[in-house]
């Protein structure tokens, strides 16, 4: 069976960092892409970032352009989110996710990620 387990979230004030990692267990993702996407309160789902699994190809929402970096680990099966300049736009429920087929680009939509994992609160002060 397959789980995604993340950790690093937090309370944060403005203008501060956070490192989210996202370890797979279950099976190995190392071909495929995986994804964090967020949840604020009241509003849907949306796409954060992407990478493909060899790490060459990142997609980013256009708000955490030059703010957050994913990346990731083939041999601890670990996707990473890290975030700088934090603001209290970025609270929301994070999500990691990983594309169960093997594809060369990796997709900015949700439809796309078979396996997900239970979410992790990040929560930005002023």
């Amino acid at each position: 069976q397959v789980h995604l387990v993340e950790s690093g979230g937090g309370l944060v004030q403005v203008g501060g960092s956070l490192r989210l990692s996202c370890a797979a267990s279950g099976r190995t993702f190392s071909r495929n892409a995986m994804a964090w996407f967020r949840q604020a309160p009241g509003k849907e789902r949306e796409f954060v970032a992407t990478i493909s699994g060899n790490g060459m190809w990142t997609y980013y929402e256009e708000s955490v352009k030059g703010r957050f970096a994913i990346s990731r680990d083939n041999a601890k099966n670990t996707v990473y989110l890290q975030m700088n300049t934090l603001n209290a736009e970025d609270t929301a429920v994070y999500y990691c996710a990983a594309d169960g087929s093997i594809t060369f680009y990796p997709s900015r939509g949700s439809m796309n990620y078979e396996y997900w994992g239970q979410g992790i609160q990040v929560t930005v002060s002023s």
